[in-house]
């Protein structure tokens, strides 16, 4: 299942990128196809995570992009691949987050800080540090820090790419806030933190007790 996610991101913008006139559509029946085939391999307790992570990273979506103006999507729209898009890389980030050395959060912080400085230091991405705090705030909120750590990370790849390819971009010029920004920004991660960090936090209050670094309220079926 890791290795369709996986393949499902990494071939679908491409198509979406290349291929103009039906590249949208089939990589979005792709990834829904993909997020309907997670749910069904799921235990109820995975899927309440999977269905708040839907309908938290489409709200999101809409309030970044077509609101606030963060970035924008090549066609200027939400494309229909992007909410099951997040789903598949949060289940994706909770299952290496198992595999996260001890203490390796806080390794990946310290790593991602001189960078973020020099970048705001050189005017190029002024948004970084806001971004950098809000990474520190998820990983001093939660115990599930191992999953933010590594949802940092794997996001900040899937920004890479995509910005690479050319499927989004973001915007120089922060709207509302007079900052600048990267493209994409280094702590850009820290979205995907709080859309994580929400989830946790409706799955754990849902279970009646907070998710723990390990995740066994987000763990999958066997089969998975």
């Amino acid at each position: 299942m890791n290795l369709v996610i996986a393949a499902t991101i990494a071939a679908g913008l491409p198509l979406d990128q290349h291929w103009a006139r039906h590249g949208q559509v089939a990589v979005s029946i792709a990834a829904w196809a993909v997020c309907a085939m997670l749910w069904m391999r799921s235990e109820p307790r995975t899927r309440r995570a999977l269905a708040a992570c839907l309908v938290i990273a489409t709200l999101g979506e809409v309030f970044l992009s077509l609101g606030w103006g963060v970035y924008r999507y090549r066609l200027g729209n939400i494309p229909l691949f992007v909410p099951p898009g997040h789903v598949l890389l949060f289940f994706l980030g909770t299952q290496i987050a198992r595999r996260l050395p001890a203490r390796g959060e806080w390794a990946v912080a310290l790593l991602a800080l001189p960078v973020v400085a020099l970048f705001a230091w050189s005017g190029r991405d002024t948004l970084g540090p806001l971004l950098y705090a809000l990474f520190l705030a998820c990983l001093w909120l939660s115990p599930s820090r191992r999953l933010y750590a590594t949802m940092f990370v794997l996001s900040l790849v899937m920004e890479l790419y995509g910005t690479w390819l050319g499927n989004w971009a973001w915007s120089p010029e922060v709207p509302w806030v007079g900052l600048t920004a990267a493209n994409p920004p280094l702590a850009a991660g820290a979205f995907y933190c709080v859309l994580d960090l929400l989830v946790v936090a409706l799955v754990g209050s849902e279970s009646g007790a907070a998710v723990a670094t390990s995740n066994p309220a987000l763990d999958s079926d066997s089969r998975l």
